[in-house]
């Protein structure tokens, strides 16, 4: 597993602004006015008048001087406006999508001068061919999705994107969480950018995402294919799984309340189960185990197993476990699963989602990192930093 090269601390809810608000900007059309020498004006300062070869992904960045208000129209040369909005911090002004490509655009500012009266600038430039070569970005999460508390929002680009590009590409991301929780990007390796807040999420939180990459230089000649967006996603209550090897049993709890205490069997000392905060990747009603390909044929088996809860890549699971019953609650005879009764697995599959939190303590081992979604396994200091 890379360890993250570079990593920006963010806060949800803030940054640049959400899938509703990037059409909000207000716009207006105004003659402008050549300003005096010395008096009040506003410049932009880019893109360049005239500019050729503007990347589709391109800002608006001006300058006032004794002038406020600042109001930003951009139109394409057929007289298509193009919404967008400042930056909070007013370093820019971010159109709500990617430019089309081999086209003309005229970029008006007009602000309201100190001296009452009205100054402007325009500019026109146009935006570069299409690239012959785009990196594609996808999120694992759908529109729609109900995760659990722990979920976090993991992209992935086609090919690995450079250290160098990598700030770029996060000032392009937007997370807009109701309500506001702080939170960071964490790149995981040059394709896999994931963000999750310092805490584990609210349950009921609404998020959106943009990530507008389209038409971003990626580095090497490559360039976004188009911007991704990811909305209507929304948390789920706060059902949260601690495995406790000391007393081998599991609790669960939803939205703080106790719902059940569970006997276990975890790993036994040959082959222990991971301690550490890990978040239930997949659920599988009915699978079959099946090791020989990891074992070998002596120790191997293939097995059918009711009511498995993916924890990890390396094969950890919660899940039904009959041949143990007489071990859970006392002994650890796994080979590194969570063993639970068919009556506790079938009633806990039925009250688990996607995102939920697993947190095993006391066994023999460390869960290593990125064996699985171990986003909560680090430090807060060490993901966001």
């Amino acid at each position: 597993m890379a360890r993250p090269i570079h990593r920006r601390r963010l806060l949800a809810g803030f940054g640049l602004a959400g899938a509703a608000g990037f059409g909000l900007a207000a716009c207006t059309r105004t003659q402008e006015t050549p300003p005096k020498a010395d008096g009040p004006s506003v410049a932009i300062t880019s893109p360049g008048p005239d500019a050729q070869g503007v990347p589709a992904a391109a800002e608006i960045t001006y300058a006032l001087r004794d002038a406020v208000g600042a109001r930003v129209e951009l139109r394409s040369a057929a007289g298509e406006l193009i919404p967008g909005e400042d930056r909070p911090d007013l370093s820019s002004w971010v159109p709500a999508k990617t430019l089309a490509y081999a086209t003309a655009y005229t970029v008006t500012i007009t602000a309201g001068g100190t001296d009452g009266k009205p100054v402007s600038a325009r500019h026109t430039f146009t935006t570069m061919a299409k690239p012959a070569k785009t990196i594609r970005l996808s999120s694992f999460l759908g529109d729609g999705a109900r995760p659990g508390v722990a979920m976090p929002l993991m992209f992935t680009f086609s090919r690995s994107v450079p250290a160098a590009k990598r700030a770029a590409v996060e000032k392009r991301l937007t997370v807009t969480a109701s309500p506001a929780q702080e939170g960071a990007w964490h790149w995981q390796s040059g394709t896999q950018l994931h963000y999750r807040p310092k805490e584990f999420w609210r349950p009921g939180t609404q998020i959106g995402v943009r990530a507008a990459v389209g038409g971003l230089d990626l580095g090497n000649g490559y360039y976004g294919s188009a911007d991704v967006r990811l909305d209507d996603v929304t948390i789920g209550p706060a059902v949260v799984l601690v495995a406790d090897n000391a007393t081998k049993t599991m609790t669960v709890t939803r939205d703080g309340r106790l719902l059940r205490t569970m006997p276990i069997s975890l790993g036994k000392p040959s082959t222990p189960s991971s301690s550490g905060t890990t978040v239930i990747i997949e659920k599988l009603a009915h699978t079959i185990f099946d090791t020989f390909a990891e074992l070998g044929p002596e120790n191997g088996y293939r097995t059918p197993i009711d009511w498995a809860q993916r924890l990890t890549w390396g094969g950890e699971f919660i899940h039904s476990a009959p041949w143990s019953v007489e071990q859970q609650g006392s002994r650890n005879v796994s080979h590194g699963c969570i063993n639970v009764s068919p009556e506790n697995a079938e009633w806990l599959f039925g009250i688990t989602s996607v995102g939920d939190p697993v947190i095993t303590k006391g066994t023999e081992r460390k869960l290593r990192d990125g064996n699985g979604w171990t986003d909560w396994n680090l430090s807060w200091s060490a993901y966001s930093g």
